[in-house]
């Protein structure tokens, strides 16, 4: 059942994670078998972006797809009972979307990625547009079908913020559509030492945007029409075991912080990188993400 307005309603990806952690270094290629501990969670940034606003108190929906499967059948469970409206899921005849997640010692991975047939499905228009109405804060990942829903959180009058994720080029034509309608832009410089170029080419295309670079344990970049701020990282004595959803909880600790509570753009990039600590000390779980008393109690010690 559609029950608008909505605070936030996140679009894009959810899935079952496989993580895979290793008891040596790595994966050793010369032999056949390695052995690891294998987990499973409910993941991807659909996943940990809705599940993290719940956490934090804000009323939202998801749009995106899920198969006729186990595996959908759960995560849908798991929404609902984490008050999560599940109104907007729709079928992958392909089934539930998976990636594995190759996890090494220090928690950083290696991801392999089955979106199954997100490239050519189209998400229900009439049943997004229901859940659009009047919501603050339209949170979008990249799945193909998501560019279509653009305009109508525009439409509604929706802040639009999109995670286009680890990018490698500002050439790279899928993301464009996702630049050009943000109001909000995240991405991680993973594959970058210094994001400082890519957000002053994502201002030349819309130099409206604010724009959140994550830079693991380097910290956070912050950009805007006024230039790059560099952030350190904040400093939480929990230990870095796993850093799936950290670029989801910065994002949705800031966005909670900046749209929904108004706060300032220093106070949110703060309060979104101690979101993203957080998640990297809880180890292959969607389901820890920060809950706002605890991103309180963190922010005081950080100020």
């Amino acid at each position: 059942m559609v029950n608008p307005p909505f605070e936030v309603v996140v679009v894009g990806n959810v899935g079952i994670d496989t993580n895979v952690f290793f008891q040596s270094e790595g994966p050793d290629f010369s032999v056949e078998a390695n052995f690891t501990e294998n987990i499973d969670v409910l993941g991807q940034a659909g996943g940990y972006a809705s599940r993290g606003y719940a956490r934090l108190g804000a009323s939202s929906a998801f749009i995106g797809c899920v198969g006729a499967d186990y595996s959908g059948e759960y995560i849908k469970q798991v929404f609902d009972r984490e008050g999560i409206n599940t109104s907007g899921l729709f079928i992958d005849p392909e089934g539930t979307s998976r990636s594995i997640n190759f996890m090494y010692r220090n928690g950083q991975r290696k991801n392999f990625y089955d979106g199954k047939s997100h490239m050519k499905l189209h998400a229900p228009l009439d049943v997004s547009t229901q859940i659009m109405a009047g919501t603050r804060l339209a949170h979008f990942n990249i799945p193909n079908w998501a560019r279509e829903l653009l305009p109508v959180a525009k439409n509604a009058g929706a802040v639009i913020a999109c995670d286009i994720q680890d990018v490698i080029s500002t050439d790279d034509p899928y993301r464009i559509d996702f630049v050009k309608m943000a109001d909000f832009l995240f991405f991680s410089s993973a594959n970058h030492g210094d994001p400082s170029p890519l957000i002053q080419a994502y201002l030349q295309m819309n130099p409206n945007l604010v724009i959140v670079s994550g830079m693991g344990e380097r910290g956070c970049a912050l950009g805007t029409q006024n230039g790059v701020q560099y952030f350190p990282p904040v400093n939480m004595d929990v230990p870095v075991v796993d850093t799936n959803g950290a670029g989801d909880a910065l994002a949705v600790g800031f966005l909670t912080s900046r749209v929904l509570e108004g706060r300032s753009l220093e106070d949110s990039i703060i309060r979104g990188q101690i979101s993203a600590r957080h998640k990297c000390a809880q180890r292959a779980t969607s389901g820890c993400m920060i809950s706002k008393d605890l991103l309180d109690h963190y922010f005081m010690e950080a100020k």
